[in-house]
Formats: structure tokens, C-alpha cells, sequence
């Protein structure tokens, strides 16, 4: 989608721009964020937040994507594959240190692979590591990871927040003092309110524009808009509040900034918790459910219906919205039979505005076919602890913003529990399978059989809306992966 500002608002951009905070030729940036990340450690965290700090900025991988979901080379500058695809050797760049001036080097890769896929590891996408059998220094600057099975996405695997290179030196203080070796460094963290990060002059690529960039975390969406509005912030890649998108259009000091994510917003169900064990307990909750009325009041038409967890951009998809079409009769019906006439479901909340108004529609959209929902409000770290790692629920709603990751419903122990050996299976095909057209084949019946056992309720693929001051360019539109990449952000004359 492309930038929304009309021409007519030119005329009379200048003299409202002179009373922006934000000066034009500055080198440093102030960025809102809703949510502040539970820590700094990308390799050991599953927030969003992290990556949106952290990625390209501090922490690099291996490869990296660009902002249209390409993968580009990162401390790999190349790599080749042998014919049987087993086995990847990556050519590392020469002259790069960490932030701490520690050098960096293909025992760095080695080790941050094999902390990553180690028994022990706390890795959140420890499933992106699971087909390498060794990772072995050839020399300071190659590194050859064999595999025990082809995987012709394991450049795409490496360019994940979760796959970046780490020093052993600085691992340990990653979670509050990131070491990369990124175009930034990390300055300071004042816990609830901002994380500074500085130039790095000693950075092996292009340097950046900016000098500094700090990330302001404002939860509440009247404050977001209010912070905006003073100038406090002078970007908010993921803005909280789109009902006021419609202001900001309206004034020229900004640019309303629409694209697409990655992220696949659903109601999170947990499918050995009592009752929705019964694959027809889940499909009425799917049917009782009108997406068109959670875009709409929870992100002001902002959004495009999903029926399955794949992104409507990806030309893979396929359209399943009608297999689970609003339809509260055919909801009732299938709860009688499931002997599920007088259930109460508990509806766990994390901070994100679509899940906390999307949760209040749902809950009574819910209660009209007999389903009453006990909604608790939880701050992100305690949805990390009880939700995602406790699998203490029986509905959330979040967006999975990670990219192309149909297959997280091929691991039982993930947190929504979902446990098919045929599903398992597809994606073990898929993951071996490099021809184009198959992969596609696959895809789609991945799709359909998610669709099928109704695992979730497919809500909507999140959009990115965005406000930034006007003079501001470089901020990426669409998310192919969650992140404020700076590297090539500026301010114009």
C-alpha cells in the first residue's frame, strides 16, 4: 500500500512543520512503541518487542531480510549449498568486532548455532535449528553447517531475530546489555519508560544516518496519540490507536504510513484444555465468531480476514474464510452435540489494543451462542510466563508476527498444543522439499488441514499502520519480520 497523505495538504506543510520539535537535518530519532520488551536478548525471548528494538540495529545474523521480505546477505557476505543439500558453507565477513571490541569470527557462529539448538537451549524458534547435525570452523572466516535432511529454507531460517550471532564474552548480559555487531550499540535502558542505542563508529558496513534512536514505550493509545501530536515522537511504526489515523492524514506535519505484516492475529486456543479438546467445541467458537466486526471496532477497519495462518500476501495463500463463516446457529448446534451447553472459557488478554478491544467483542459474540468467557488482563511478561510457557489458559488472542511459520502447528509441545502426526508429517515433507511448485502444493494442504481441525479461530493479518513526521524517510512499510530497522532511516532537508 502506499503513503496516504493527499497533495492538497502540501500547501501549507511548511509553516506547520516549523512547529514540529522535530528538526529537519537532525541525526537523532525518538520512536513509539506499545509495548516494551520483557528483555534485550532476541536468542531468549519470544516478545516481538526484542526484535522491534534489537534487529539490524544491534544484533546481526548470518543472512538478514530486507524490507520486502527478501534474504540478503548479513555476516555471511555469501554462501553456497552442495548437491545433495546437506551441507551450507558460509563465507564470513572480514575486519567486524563486536560492540565491546571483541572480534568476531566463525567460532562466534558456532557457537551461537550450537547455543541455539543445544538440549537445554532457551531459544523461543529452537525448531529453526532442529535439522543441523554440526557446525564446524573451516577457518576464522568459513563456516560449514551440515544438515540431516535437506532444508532449502535454512538461508531464510538464519535470517530470523532468533538465529543472530552472539559472543560467548557477552552472552550472559545480553538480556539487559546486548553486544552485537550492528550498525548501533546499546546505551541505556531506564526499565518502563525508553532503550537509547548509539552509532556504532566502528560498524564493518555503511554507516547510518542517525546518531542516536530512542525507543519510547507508550502502551496507552490516547498518550500515543498525545505524544505524536506534541512532537515527543516522531515515529510510531506500529501505531496503537487507528481510530485517529484519520487525523493524522488530515495534517501535514505527518505521514500516515499503511502495509502489511506477517502477522496472522488469531484467538489462541488451547486444545487440551477440557472442552475444546473436541474438535467441535472449537468449530463453534470458530463460527460464532464475525471477523468483519473485530476489524472494525478493535482496529478501525484496519485488516484482512484470515481463515488459516498464512499471510494473504504470500502467494501460497488460499482463501479459507468460508470454512469458518460467522454463522451463531450452526454454533449452537455443534456445542449441543459436543454436550458443551454451559461452558466458561477463561480469555487471557495481553497489552496489544487488538487483543484487549478485540477480546471484549469476542467475548460477547461468544456469549450469544452460550459461551462465557472470564477475561483476565495480563501485562506482556506474565503472558509470556503463564500463556506461552505455562499453557495455563484456554483462549488468547496475539498476532504471530514471525514469518512464514505455518509450521510452528507441527511442534505438540507449542503452547496452543496441537498435536497431529499427519499435519507433523506434511511439514516434514515441506521442509525437504526445494521444487517451487511442490512447496506451494504443500502449503496449501498444510493450510486446509489447520483450517480443518479449527486449532484456532482465525481472526485477521495484521496491518501496519504507521504515523512518522513528515520529514522522516527510510522507515520500512510493510514488516516481513518485526523490526524498526534504522539503517536506512534519515531525515530530509
Amino acid at each position: 500500500m502506499t503513503n496516504l497523505k493527499p497533495t492538497a495538504k502540501r500547501a501549507i506543510a511548511a509553516w506547520l512543520l516549523m512547529g514540529s520539535t522535530a528538526l529537519a537535518g537532525t541525526d537523532a530519532i525518538t520512536l513509539g512503541m506499545a509495548l516494551e520488551p520483557p528483555n534485550l536478548d532476541p536468542t531468549g525471548g519470544a516478545a516481538a518487542a526484542i526484535d522491534e528494538v534489537v534487529y539490524a540495529n544491534i544484533y546481526e545474523g548470518l543472512t538478514r531480510f530486507g524490507p520486502d521480505g527478501a534474504v540478503l546477505p548479513g555476516l555471511a557476505s555469501a554462501w553456497t549449498v552442495s548437491d545433495d543439500g546437506l551441507t551450507y558453507t558460509f563465507t564470513l565477513r572480514e575486519g567486524v568486532t563486536f560492540h565491546d571490541g571483541s572480534s568476531f569470527d566463525a567460532d562466534d557462529v558456532v557457537f551461537s548455532l550450537d547455543r541455539a539448538r543445544a538440549e537445554d537451549s532457551t531459544n523461543a524458534q529452537k525448531a529453526l535449528f532442529k535439522d543441523i547435525a554440526s557446525v564446524a570452523a573451516t577457518s576464522p572466516t568459513e563456516v560449514t553447517v551440515t544438515l540431516t535432511t535437506p532444508n532449502g529454507n535454512f538461508p531464510f531460517n538464519m535470517a530470523w531475530g532468533d538465529a543472530v550471532i552472539v559472543a560467548p564474552e557477552s552472552v550472559d548480559t545480553a538480556a539487559t546489555h546486548p553486544v552485537g555487531t550492528g550498525p548501533f550499540t546499546f546505551e541505556n535502558w531506564a526499565k518502563g519508560d525508553h532503550v537509547t542505542i548509539t552509532r556504532n563508529d566502528n560498524y564493518w558496513g555503511d554507516a547510518p544516518a542517525l546518531s542516536k534512536a530512542t525507543f519510547k514505550f507508550i502502551s496507552d493509545p490516547n498518550a500515543a496519540f498525545a505524544a505524536m501530536m506534541a512532537g515527543d515522537v516522531d515515529a510510531f511504526p506500529n501505531f496503537p490507536a487507528p481510530e485517529t489515523l484519520a487525523q493524522f492524514d488530515a495534517d501535514p506535519r505527518f505521514n500516515v504510513i499503511v502495509g502489511s505484516t506477517e502477522g496472522e492475529t488469531i484467538l489462541s486456543t488451547n486444545n487440551k484444555s477440557g472442552a475444546l479438546a473436541d474438535v467441535r467445541v472449537r468449530k463453534a467458537i470458530a463460527h460464532a465468531i464475525n471477523r468483519q466486526d473485530i476489524i472494525d471496532g478493535a482496529m478501525n477497519g484496519y485488516g484482512t480476514p484470515i481463515g488459516t495462518h498464512f499471510a494473504p500476501h504470500n502467494p501460497d495463500y488460499v482463501d479459507l474464510t468460508a470454512n469458518s463463516a460467522f454463522d451463531p446457529e450452526l454454533s449452537k448446534t455443534l456445542l449441543a452435540e459436543a454436550g458443551a451447553t454451559d461452558l466458561t472459557l477463561r480469555l487471557m488478554l495481553p497489552p496489544p489494543a487488538y487483543a484487549r478491544r478485540g477480546g471484549e467483542i469476542i467475548a460477547a459474540q461468544l456469549r450469544e451462542v452460550g459461551i462465557n468467557t472470564e477475561i483476565s488482563n495480563l501485562e506482556w511478561a506474565q503472558w509470556i510466563e503463564q500463556v506461552f510457557k505455562g499453557k495455563d489458559f484456554d483462549l488468547t488472542i496475539v498476532s504471530h508476527t514471525e514469518p512464514a511459520d505455518i509450521n510452528i502447528y507441527a511442534r505438540p509441545e507449542y503452547y496452543f498444543q496441537y498435536d497431529n502426526a499427519d499435519f507433523q508429517a506434511l511439514i516434514e515433507k515441506l521442509s525437504v522439499t526445494s521444487d517451487p511448485a511442490m512447496r506451494a502444493e504443500l502449503n496449501k494442504e498444510a493450510q486446509q488441514v489447520i483450517a480443518d481441525d479449527y486449532v484456532n479461530g482465525y481472526l485477521f493479518q495484521l496491518a501496519k499502520t504507521g504515523v512518522a513526521n513528515a520529514k522522516i524517510t527510510g522507515l520500512w512499510e510493510n514488516a516481513p519480520t518485526q523490526a524498526n530497522d534504522l539503517t536506512g532511516v534519515s531525515w530530509s532537508d
